[in-house]
């Protein structure tokens, strides 16, 4: 099979006119078609000898002897590529996604609940995000606060997340014994990652005088409980509904392994963490993908910052999706999410 930079300039305007038009129209495109697009100054012969010429290399094929041509993942990967870098938002999308991030939510898992659900209406696909990992975040503010006869354990990290425990046993101890351990405890987990507090609230237990081991001790046992939770990384989907919706996907078994695929939580982690290790935006079309039950569709995603981590928001729709619209909505939400996240640990 021919790479993409193989082709000559007039089969790579044929062929991106081809792939534009079956976009729009998903119909098998033929030469008479083509011959008023935009562009294209030859005839309907020379378009009938290229287009001949592109199937041969592998970037078309002919559902049927009589019938036009339709792109294969290699001309979706060539129409892609050719795309200009950067394209301005529509209007309606640009004040719909300004609209979003102006109101004011309260924690990453909020904002991106919303965000799934803004990308879908936006792009009319299915949207998905996969949170960042709290193991992978610092803590801005640790305390240890008095309820009544309990204490509870507060943990805010850079993203915005808080997490809150009840530490078992703790009413009995002395209300300075509580205030002492926290603004230790504070001042050292400060800029720590999970993993680094809980190994510090073991040695601070372990260096401690004998009155404050017991409450570090819970402190430990606390955070490894955080720690557990964290582990289990969160993926937010919105407009699933958008796939059965899509005339892209004509057939019922097609539609069933779609869908079993984003329910299969470990699928999407893949899905998601490999489109987030190329930024700014990943296209992954058809068969590029490592997971075959996704074979008939595309995926536009891009990594957004929080905190020390990163986390990854994007769409799911068939092959023959408007591209540079996606690509445009999921950079724009992406880089508004970073900024989002980022507000929440101020």
């Amino acid at each position: 099979m021919t790479e993409p930079y193989d082709l000559t300039d007039r089969k790579a305007d044929i062929l991106r006119a081809l792939v534009r038009h079956y976009i729009r129209t998903g119909e098998p495109v033929g030469s008479e078609s083509l011959a008023g697009a935009a562009g294209l100054r030859v005839s309907s012969a020379t378009i009938r000898n290229e287009l001949a010429s592109l199937e041969e290399l592998g970037y078309l094929t002919q559902p049927h002897p009589s019938a036009g041509r339709v792109p294969t993942d290699l001309a979706y990967r060539r129409y892609v590529d050719l795309l200009p870098a950067r394209t301005k938002l529509r209007e309606p999308e640009r004040r719909a996604i300004v609209g979003f991030f102006d109101e004011a939510l309260a924690d990453v898992d909020a904002i991106l609940r919303g965000t799934t659900q803004l990308l879908s209406r936006l792009t009319r696909y299915a949207s998905l995000a996969l949170a960042p990992s709290q193991r992978e975040t610092a803590i801005i503010r640790s305390e240890l606060i008095r309820l009544g006869t309990a204490v509870l354990l507060l943990v805010v990290f850079d993203t915005g997340h808080v997490e809150k425990r009840v530490l078992e046993s703790a009413g009995e101890l002395a209300d300075e014994d509580v205030d002492r351990v926290s603004r230790k405890m504070t001042e050292a987990f400060r800029g720590k990652t999970l993993s680094e507090a809980d190994a510090l609230a073991l040695e601070l237990e372990r260096t401690a005088e004998s009155r404050d081991r017991a409450i570090l001790s819970r402190v430990a046992e606390a955070l490894s409980s955080i720690g557990e939770t964290a582990e289990t990384e969160h993926i937010f989907l919105g407009g699933v509904a958008n796939i059965a919706a899509d005339a892209a996907f004509d057939r019922r078994e097609t539609l069933r392994q779609i869908y079993e695929t984003l329910e299969r939580e470990s699928a999407v982690l893949r899905l998601l963490r490999e489109a987030a290790a190329t930024p700014p935006v990943t296209v992954t079309i058809g068969r590029e993908n490592r997971v075959p039950e996704m074979w008939e569709t595309s995926l536009v995603a891009a990594p957004f910052a929080a905190g020390g981590a990163l986390g990854t928001i994007g769409v799911v729709g068939p092959m023959r999706m408007d591209y540079l619209s996606a690509i445009s909505a999921v950079r724009a939400v992406a880089e508004r999410l970073s900024a989002a996240v980022e507000a929440l640990s101020r």
